[in-house]
């Protein structure tokens, strides 16, 4: 079988894309050849993009087949007279060549766009990190620490590194803020904008923004209640900003263009850019971010390096965390001076980034004892037996059901009915939004795939089913009374943002007739006409992905029967920390194991450009 018959068969069988196998027969045709050694490696690294991988790595894939487990896949050559036989063509070059292949020393494959995300996100970054803004007053700086940002008594003297985390914005062009849930990320923003605004000679100008509008809302939340808890000057107070908006709306993204508004020409009217749920920002959209920022202005980026990679391509904050270890012996110190705090350091490595990375240690919504933090952490060491432990150990918090291969449907939707029932008869009852949308944070179902017998459009329809056989939702259609949905694209004139969630209501003025509500930014529900909803869909249950910055009083946790490489230690993570009060996980044994040892590996060169 010829290889161009090979590559059909694979797509044929869902293992390639029809972009794979197009992309490929172009570059083949550019080149004025027909080498099958290309054709294999632009469809492997076509193929790589679409999986989230930034290029594919030759050398992992070189001598194994394309597709593993798959009889009669193609095998890839040699890495030595692969390499070779690409750098041989006119469409593979190097990163001074403009062709549509971009190959690097350490058999990295990329599409030329990729590669140049990677290299414009790698040169800003370290030019940030590296480069301290001037005129700092540190003994001004220290002052305004002791005024404004008192200590946490609960913490005794271990070191406060939210106030570590101010300090550094302070200190740094870049600052990037990593902590697992309730470690107090959002908070820290509302204190290093006040340490920011108490110490610059003028009122600078900030940009609040996250990936989704869910996340950019709870920005807006956390902001707005640290702004009134902290002990700030009324003039201080008014000078923190409060509003956020998505990452795409503040470059000025628009649907039908990958291009965006503000760029290296015309920069964001902005000295500080906070970007909350950074864990979600693929490469490109963090490549723009950074073009369509003015070189002076200081960059915060949260998130929780652990969580979910981004649905496109990239593990970018995980990357940018990279090897952090703590700060150089001189940074540590300049902190220790301002704060008053003990900051231990790391080695003097060679990268910058060393003095931007802060990691913030302690959660306040979790106690280390509890079985969520224990199981949390199990499944991050990727320790499959002291997972099990926590689950088997009695905790009041975390429980595991084991699967068996049939009749857990019956199951699942009694739980659901458990589950949703206080947030349904409110809806019947009529009760006021604040308090529908209270009720339905109490409860969700997260599950690893959208298909399949454990997807999502299979369970929330078999969910759909059983109320309506237990007389919670009568349907009238769709659009029946208590569906909640989530928009899955931003609608800028509706003002609504892919993440947000809607629940079915009756309309107040015509109560035959009904509504979409929304929780507002400022505690006001809008509403929207169904009719003119764009993309959207049911979230009784909803994927993991879809979950992340969200949270919930009880999560159950679906995972398919059988292991599969969707399901890693990431995701169960991502889900297990989705849990404010307990967590539920519905799997088979195998499953659990092999999801506690498989990790999300995306071959990307960012880590090495920024740590060396």
């Amino acid at each position: 079988m010829t290889l161009v018959a090979q590559l059909a068969a694979l797509r044929d069988a869902g293992h390639l894309t029809d972009l794979d196998i197009h992309l490929a027969d172009l570059l083949v045709r550019l080149s004025g050849g027909d080498d099958p050694r290309l054709r294999l490696a632009a469809a492997l690294v076509s193929h790589r993009t679409g999986e989230g991988h930034v290029c594919a790595d030759l050398a992992a894939s070189a001598g194994r087949p394309l597709v593993e487990g798959v009889a009669d896949a193609p095998v890839a050559p040699d890495l030595a007279a692969w390499t070779a036989a690409l750098r041989a063509t006119s469409v593979v070059g190097r990163d001074v060549d403009d062709v549509p292949l971009v190959l690097d020393a350490a058999g990295r494959l990329y599409l030329r766009r990729y590669w140049a995300y990677e290299r414009t996100l790698a040169d800003d970054l370290l030019a940030r990190a590296a480069a301290a803004p001037a005129g700092v007053d540190e003994a001004g700086l220290e002052r305004a620490v002791g005024r404004l940002l008192p200590r946490h008594e609960a913490l005794g003297s271990a070191t406060d590194w939210q106030r570590v985390a101010a300090v550094t914005a302070v200190l740094r062009r870049l600052c990037v803020i990593s902590g697992g849930p309730g470690t107090g990320k959002t908070s820290t923003v509302v204190r290093l904008l006040a340490l920011l605004t108490a110490t610059s000679a003028a009122t600078p100008r900030v940009a609040l923004a996250a990936p989704t509008g869910k996340a950019a809302a709870r920005l807006e939340a956390a902001v707005r209640a640290g702004r009134a808890a902290l002990p700030l000057p009324d003039t201080l107070r008014a000078a923190i900003p409060e509003q956020a908006s998505t990452v795409h709306r503040l470059l000025g993204a628009r649907s039908d263009s990958p291009a965006v508004r503000h760029d290296a020409q015309n920069p964001l009217a902005a000295d500080v850019a906070v970007i909350d749920e950074a864990s979600m920002v693929d490469l490109a959209l963090m490549a723009k971010l950074v073009r369509g920022l003015p070189r002076d202005a200081r960059l915060v980026l949260l998130g929780d390096r652990d969580q979910l990679a981004s649905v496109e391509a990239g593990a970018v904050l995980g990357d940018v965390c990279g090897t952090a270890s703590g700060f150089s012996p001189d940074f540590a110190g300049r902190v220790a001076r301002i704060t008053g705090e003990r900051v231990p350091a790391g080695d003097a490595g060679a990268s910058p980034l060393r003095d931007a990375v802060v990691l913030l240690r302690d959660s306040r919504r979790f106690a280390a004892s509890s079985g969520i933090a224990q199981l949390a952490a199990a499944v991050n060491r990727g320790d499959a037996e002291g997972a099990l432990a926590v689950l088997a150990a009695g905790h009041d918090d975390v429980a595991w059901r084991p699967l068996a291969s049939g009749g857990w449907r019956a199951a699942l939707c009694s739980a659901a009915v458990e589950g949703f029932v206080t947030y349904l008869e409110r809806v019947r009852a009529g009760a006021a939004a604040p308090d529908v949308f209270s009720a339905l944070a109490g409860f969700r179902i997260l599950c690893a795939h959208r298909q399949g017998p454990a997807g999502v459009e299979r369970v929330n329809r078999q969910l759909e089913e059983a109320f309506v056989e237990r007389r919670l939702i009568r349907p009238r259609g769709s659009w029946y009374l208590g569906r909640p949905v989530m928009v899955t694209r931003n609608d800028y004139t509706l003002r609504v943002f892919n993440g947000d969630v809607g629940v079915v209501l009756r309309h107040p003025d015509a109560p035959e007739n009904v509504q979409l509500v929304f929780e507002g930014t400022d505690d006001v529900p809008r509403s929207v006409l169904p009719a003119r909803l764009p993309p959207h869909e049911t979230v009784f249950a909803m994927t993991v992905h879809k979950s992340q910055g969200s949270e919930f009083d009880r999560v159950l946790l679906l995972l398919p029967p059988e292991p599969s490489r969707v399901v890693t230690r990431e995701l169960l993570y991502t889900a297990i920390t989705r849990a404010r009060g307990r967590v539920e996980i519905w799997a088979t044994e195998p499953a659990l194991r092999a999801a506690v040892a498989s990790r999300i590996e995306r071959s990307s060169g960012l880590r090495d450009a920024l740590w060396g």
